[in-house]
């Protein structure tokens, strides 16, 4: 049960989701698209915001919100606006839902998350009740509500997301506060849990041992343990893996360089993605042979392997210093980008097989009997039947990488499997129908 409650939380919050789900309506008409499709949105002006750093988190309403790190009409902040929060239509009408003001917090450099009461949730880095950022709350209509107020001291303001736990409350982290230990002077950053009326329920310290930093979001496994990464600390002050458990136990479970030449990579900055077969993966910013940066795999219990290591030519052709989150696409393969490398030296995107088979994502993975659902796959044509949980679903296959169904009448909260000639594939996750 835990594990369909984590994903019910999960659900539909991913950037992979919401591009997949921007492309769609370009994808039923019944022939695959001669080629790729870019269709312009939006322009910020600075009047609605500017510099948006996170993804889009698309609503159960079908719309997309995000934030914008400054501009809007708060005022303040240098003139540049404080930033904002916005939803936008898949035919690009933008309302901007909420602008700040220094007051109720500034640069909100994360993304949205959607509670299972339907609101959202995020955090600013800056301003405040007292200067140091701020977790808030708002309305799909535009009500914001500041949760609570970072002090500078005990924590401070965040640049990640936060992820909501099976257990109803938000889970985050903060790159430094936690008060001063001796090794960070300003605190070697935290963890914390609050509740979505802005009760802080814990908060846990990093101390150099567990590692520095915690600039990325925090992922909830299967297992219903928090796993992340932190920038700096460790044994060798080049970052960790470590795990928090619901009820506030953090343990280092990797520490990076363990060879003087940093072999496994060192400084990991991307959010851990689990995949499908149950290990994380990520990145390292630099380390490595070439010392450009790894992608490498983790088990849960810590057990480190490092998949690849970047700059594999004098020239590095292949590309170095991976920044951006990874995605494992239906194929089973992990895709991401190098911001700097390649051809021009302006950066590459990047394919990488870790031997996992193939599966298919449903869009959206939540929905009531009768609702329209897109099943993205590799090789679909030909397919022959489409289950939820066991019950057979009407389809058509619109090209051999989309499928269209519906929630079918007495279908229940689980897997959906796709019997194709090449064999039988299954969803990344179950999906929910409420």
């Amino acid at each position: 049960m835990g594990k369909l409650n984590w994903v019910k939380k999960a659900c539909g919050i991913f950037l992979l989701c919401t591009m997949a789900a921007i492309a769609l309506p370009a994808q039923t008409t019944g022939d695959a698209p001669a080629g790729p499709i870019f269709t312009l949105l939006h322009s910020f002006d600075r009047t609605d915001g500017a510099t948006p750093r996170a993804g889009l988190v698309q609503g159960t309403d079908g719309k997309f919100y995000g934030t914008t790190a400054a501009g809007g009409a708060g005022g303040g902040c240098y003139h540049a606006g404080c930033g904002t929060v916005f939803k936008i239509t898949p035919s690009g009408t933008l309302t901007t839902l909420h602008s700040f003001d220094g007051i109720d917090g500034s640069s909100s450099f994360a993304g949205l998350v959607q509670g299972t009461d339907g609101k959202f949730y995020g955090t600013t880095a800056s301003d405040g009740g007292n200067g140091a950022g701020t977790v808030f709350q708002i309305t799909p209509t535009g009500t914001l509500t500041t949760l609570y107020n970072f002090d500078g001291t005990d924590d401070s303001g965040s640049f990640a997301g936060l992820v909501q736990g099976a257990d109803g409350n938000f889970y985050g982290t903060t790159p430094s506060g936690g008060g001063n230990n001796g090794h960070c002077p300003l605190g070697c950053g935290t963890t914390f849990k609050i509740s979505p009326s802005g009760s802080m329920m814990a908060s846990r310290n990093f101390d150099t041992t567990v590692g520095a930093s915690p600039e990325a979001a925090l992922i909830q496994a299967t297992d219903e343990n928090f796993y992340g990464t932190t920038l700096e600390g460790g044994a060798n002050n080049a970052g960790t893996v470590f795990k928090i458990t619901p009820g506030g136990t953090l343990m280092m479970l990797y520490s990076f360089c363990s060879q003087s030449i940093c072999a496994d990579g060192y400084y990991p900055q991307g959010v851990l993605i689990q995949a499908t077969d149950e290990n994380f993966y990520g990145t390292t910013l630099e380390g490595g042979a070439n010392n450009a940066g790894t992608v490498f795999k983790i088990t849960p219990g810590g057990t480190l392997m490092m998949l690849y290591s970047f700059c594999s030519q004098s020239i590095c052709a292949d590309g170095y210093y991976p920044q951006g989150v990874l995605i494992q696409a239906t194929d089973g393969k992990f895709y991401g980008t190098t911001s700097e490398g390649g051809a021009s030296d302006d950066g590459t995107v990047f394919s990488l097989s870790g031997g996992i088979g193939p599966f298919v994502k449903i869009l959206p993975p939540f929905g009531k009997v009768g609702t329209p659902v897109h099943i993205l796959g590799t090789n679909l044509t030909g397919t022959t039947s489409v289950t939820f949980d066991g019950t057979p679903a009407t389809f058509t296959v619109i090209t051999k990488t989309l499928i269209f169904t519906n929630v079918p009448a007495g279908a229940t909260t689980g897997t959906v499997q796709i019997e194709t000639p090449k064999g039988t594939l299954s969803s990344n996750v179950p999906v929910i129908v409420n």
